[in-house]
């Protein structure tokens, strides 16, 4: 990350910043050329983040898109998350964490309950926050795709396998997206505990966007 993008993306400059509390959603349109960042305040918290035409709501993020695009199933500086329709959403341009992953998905109310027992089922969970944010678009859960998730640890051994494993990020790291085009982010601040995804415990996080 260069001096010059420090100096530009000066906290007190911001026109937008907020704290979101750990397990909740958050939704906002984002400027084509203004930047968001997504600052994991106390470390290892996974932030789920789906991305939509703010124009035409059915282009959206696409992780397959991306993934070939690329040529890595990870994200990080550089990397431009691709729409369904194959155009450039957002870039990311400065990451202080290393990788973000978006093969993982988003945990569910169902999922909670295959993975960790019945008993889990009333967990709350991403998809729901989805459910509850999207509803204020007149969208449903026929809008929801493969989501990013910024800061979480999802390795791929050499067999194929996913794992969820302790995070790498810590407090203080942050990711930069800069919109390519009007853009509607829409993020859940994960309430999982059943995994080392939010280390046990879901925290804050803090956006910012700049003009």
């Amino acid at each position: 990350m260069t001096a010059i993008a420090e100096r530009v993306l000066d906290p007190t400059q911001a026109v937008y910043d907020y704290r979101l509390p750990a397990r909740q959603p958050w939704s906002k349109v984002i400027q084509t050329g203004q930047i968001l960042r997504i600052v994991d305040l106390e470390g290892n918290q996974a932030v789920d983040t789906l991305i939509y035409n703010a124009a035409d709501t059915s282009e959206r993020y696409s992780a397959p898109d991306t993934v070939v695009r690329q040529g890595n199933i990870f994200i990080t500086a550089g990397t431009q998350l691709i729409s369904n329709a194959g155009n450039v959403l957002m870039t990311v341009l400065n990451d202080t964490c290393g990788r973000h992953d978006t093969l993982g998905g988003a945990c569910s109310m169902e999922s909670n309950s295959v993975r960790y027992g019945l008993h889990k089922k009333h967990l709350h969970a991403c998809v729901e926050n989805y459910l509850l944010e999207l509803s204020q678009y007149g969208m449903n859960k026929r809008d929801l795709v493969s989501n990013i998730n910024f800061f979480m640890n999802v390795p791929v051994s050499g067999d194929g396998t996913l794992e969820i494993v302790d995070g790498i990020s810590e407090a203080g790291k942050y990711v930069d997206l800069r919109a390519e085009l009007p853009v509607m982010v829409l993020i859940s601040n994960c309430p999982q505990i059943n995994n080392p995804c939010n280390a046990y415990n879901p925290t804050p996080v803090r956006l910012l966007i700049w003009d």
